[in-house]
């Protein structure tokens, strides 16, 4: 056989096909027990020997209940293995299927270890597993890290749960109005759990994705005990901050990442289906559409009824809005955390 010739070079291998990744399912759960901000407010009054003014938390914070869990009796763990087990369900997948399990939440059952763990245990599963926390944008943390794990051939099927109780981390007994104004964020929180199941796909999946980091907001809120700083200070497991000034911030980086996630995709307001974005009060959901332009009807507000449940609130919109979505549709899932970050994502349903 003749030699090929020194100047002919073997034929380069063929590129990967990049991998698509979306989500293929989406779950919720909630507590059973409703707490009212009513029954709320006069709990508060009751534990701290003043008196507000009638309504005045409703008034303030737009919300008029949240579900909230008994102490004792449901955790963070149990919440997002409900909310787990509807997932897998809808998405025809079994718990041995599920390679990859990260528990992303602001709330866990401990500091060590990993709640992950009591959610791989409590659904038979082997899967590698580990928590994922960055206040309220831990959730969307947790989609970026299954989707990169996933697109570099790491885990093939993820499993992204949650479990909320900040409700937990609520101060009843205040010494007076400003120090209520301190620990104020605590009155408006709700609980739940939630869980998608994120996997290659053939069409749509995950889109454009843009964070913005500002840590030196870090001490602006957040529940400073439980830690090496302030391993065993009860005052310091209560949530605080300063809501004026987290807004502030907010309202300075939040519109940029909205405007830039947009014109990178090509995308206006007409092109999204929805839009779903961490809500903490409802003048704060008012504000948001003010200073991005996103058309109030693409929101699914959920503030209201659910109260601020931390990083379950993106993944309870998205169960809640997945039986009106339809393949194509593409959405905009916002997340803003302390510390400080905003995060935007842009996902298309397969």
């Amino acid at each position: 056989m003749p030699r090929p010739s020194p100047d002919v070079l073997p034929a380069a291998p063929a590129a990967p096909v990049p991998v698509r990744v979306g989500i293929t399912a989406a779950a919720h759960v909630l507590p059973p027990t409703v707490l009212t901000t009513t029954d709320l407010q006069a709990r508060v009054e009751a534990a701290s020997g003043f008196t507000l003014p009638a309504g005045l938390l409703e008034r303030i914070t737009g919300i008029s209940e949240r579900r909230v869990v008994v102490e004792g009796e449901q955790w963070a763990s149990s919440l997002a293995i409900d909310a787990a087990r509807v997932a897998l369900a809808r998405a025809g997948r079994e718990p041995e299927e599920v390679d990859l399990l990260l528990f992303a939440s602001a709330t866990r059952d401990f500091v060590e270890p990993a709640t992950a763990h009591v959610v791989n245990h409590a659904l038979g599963m082997r899967a590698h597993c580990l928590d994922v926390t960055n206040a309220c944008n831990s959730f969307l943390n947790g989609l970026d890290l299954a989707r990169a794990m996933i697109e570099s051939g790491r885990a093939s099927t993820a499993l992204v749960v949650t479990g909320e109780t900040p409700s937990l981390s609520t101060r009843w007994s205040v010494r007076d109005v400003r120090d209520a104004v301190h620990h104020f964020a605590g009155y408006t929180f709700g609980d739940a759990g939630a869980a998608v199941v994120v996997e290659p796909v053939a069409t749509g999946g995950f889109g454009r994705t843009e964070t913005e980091t500002h840590s030196e907001h870090w001490a602006v809120g957040g529940i400073f005990g439980g830690g090496s700083r302030y391993p065993r200070d009860h005052d310091k497991l209560y949530f605080t901050g300063a809501g004026a000034e987290l807004k502030r911030v907010f309202e300075k980086i939040g519109p940029a990442i909205v405007d830039s996630t947009m014109a990178h995709a090509g995308l206006e307001w007409s092109d999204l289906a929805a839009v779903l974005v961490h809500q903490v009060t409802a003048p704060y959901v008012d504000r948001f559409c003010e200073v991005t332009g996103a058309p109030r009807d693409l929101l699914d507000v959920t503030i209201e009824t659910h109260g601020n449940v931390a990083s379950a609130t993106l993944p309870l919109q998205l169960s809640g809005q997945w039986d009106r979505l339809r393949p194509g549709d593409t959405v905009m899932l916002l997340g803003l955390g302390g510390g400080v970050s905003v995060m935007s994502t842009l996902w298309t349903k397969s």
